[in-house]
């Protein structure tokens, strides 16, 4: 039974109900209506009016899937993946790029506005890459073993743990093609048991690449439950002889009963256990684990954004929280009297330390512990705060520290447009900061998230 706007009793799951898509949400389902009730759709794109039917339903609102198209959206294209209407990996490719651009600046608006309550936003054009494919820099594949016992390695299907195979994906960087095919045939010869995960069974359960992008050298790394591979390091030399660009194949031991890719330990099999990557005119150490945003040019493009923003002039005194590896905080180090990172992770404030050392940058110093501990500690006049905390967004310490020492100015990267929203409006009460500029960032192009950048100051605060 076919329903456009009947009443409530009439709504059941399995129903097939027609609907308009008017809105696009932050998780990338397209946004309908049938009746007084919102229908969240997936594979849809404003505009489109569909047939869809109802998967799970709620007293006010359900979740549906597209079941037939019936006038398709102006903003539609055809995905450049032949899979992409089954792989998890991203959720727009039918959605046309500037169409993909104006709705993460749209969500990021509507976040500001009704959650953190600004009026008005001042926003910079969005920084976008040369090509909206071909552009991550880090894929990590989960493995399995199909009905027919062979090593597959893919993403999973939108909803489900169902494994889309892939011998290539449009959205990474293209040289990492040629390895994956052949290496899941190398992984099928040599026996090597792959894991699974309902029986908490096998030895093999990701297989991970990284690759410099400007240096073009890549990281082959397997996750696994044990170290025992059986002949892994004479695999590993064919590998390195076979892929020139190859610089070094790792293992990483991840042997707990969880959805986390990476455990903590990881050995260097054969060559080196980092590749070099060239960021910001600096040369910087890339290990398996270590966090580096996935679009090398557009995070670039941020930067060099932020340096035009902040004017710096030399004399200037500026802390980098969450500072991981030291990606911003070094270039920015070059500019400033004194750069400091905070970092919580022990293992990326080493990395930081050697990355400094490596471009003979005397004037940064990492320290380890989380940000609301070691920033009230500093007991220093601040002139630069930049903030890039986690998609759950700033601890409320660090929030009232950044108000009581208010630093000259606040620059808040942020992956989640809504606790960016929730801080910043902590941060812009009366007598703390004013925002002056918003600044997107397209890193992950296909998909509906988007980084954005928020300027603070409080010279012309209330």
């Amino acid at each position: 039974m076919v329903t456009s706007d009947r009443s409530l009793e009439l709504w059941q799951q399995g129903q097939l109900v027609e609907v308009t898509i008017t809105d696009l949400n932050d998780t990338g389902e397209g946004v309908g209506r049938s009746g007084e009730r919102v229908v969240f759709v997936p594979d849809t794109v404003t505009g489109d009016r569909a047939l869809v039917r109802l998967v799970r339903v709620k007293p006010n609102y359900a979740i549906a899937k597209l079941h037939e198209l019936l006038e398709g959206s102006p903003h539609r294209i055809r995905p450049n993946c032949i899979v992409a209407d089954k792989c998890g990996g991203c959720q727009w490719q039918h959605i046309a790029t500037p169409y993909q651009q104006l709705t993460k600046q749209n969500l990021v608006v509507q976040a500001l506005q009704h959650i953190g309550g600004f009026s008005s936003v001042p926003m910079a054009p969005i920084l976008v890459p040369d090509s909206p494919l071909d552009y991550r820099n880090k894929v990590t594949y989960p493995l399995k073993v199909s009905a027919t016992g062979q090593v597959q390695a893919g993403y999973y299907q939108k909803g489900s743990h169902h494994l889309i195979n892939l011998n290539q994906c449009p959205v990474q960087d293209p040289r990492f093609n040629p390895l994956l095919a052949q290496i899941k045939q190398d992984i099928q010869q040599r026996g090597w048991s792959v894991y699974d995960e309902h029986h908490h069974q096998g030895q093999l359960r990701h297989l991970s690449l990284r690759i410099g992008r400007r240096t073009g050298e890549i990281l082959l790394t397997l996750v696994t439950t044990d170290w025992n591979l059986a002949d892994l390091e004479v695999q590993a030399q064919q590998w390195l002889k076979r892929y020139p660009k190859l610089v070094g194949v790792c293992l990483n031991l991840n042997c707990d009963r969880t959805n986390v890719i990476f455990g903590s330990q990881t050995r260097s099999i054969a060559g080196q256990p980092y590749l070099r990557e060239q960021f910001a005119g600096l040369e910087f150490q890339l290990r398996p684990d270590t966090f580096f945003q996935v679009n090398t040019e557009v995070a670039e493009a941020l930067l060099n954004a932020i340096v035009t923003q902040l004017n710096l002039q030399g004399d200037e005194l500026l802390v980098d929280a969450y500072c991981g590896i030291g990606t911003f905080a070094l270039p920015l180090a070059q500019r400033v009297r004194q750069a400091i990172g905070l970092e919580v992770q022990s293992a990326a404030v080493a990395q930081a330390q050697n990355n400094a050392h490596l471009n003979g940058i005397t004037n940064a110093t990492f320290k380890t512990g989380t940000v609301e501990q070691l920033l009230p500690q500093l007991d220093l006049l601040l002139d630069v705060v930049l903030l890039d905390p986690p998609r759950k967004g700033c601890d409320r310490t660090v929030i009232e520290t950044l108000r009581s020492v208010l630093p000259k100015r606040l620059v808040y990267i942020s992956c989640k447009p809504a606790t960016l929203a929730r801080d910043l409006k902590l941060l812009c009460q009366p007598g703390g900061y004013e925002l002056t500029q918003i600044q997107l960032a397209d890193f992950f192009p296909q998909t509906p998230h988007v980084e954005c950048a928020a300027f603070l100051s409080k010279e012309s605060a209330a």
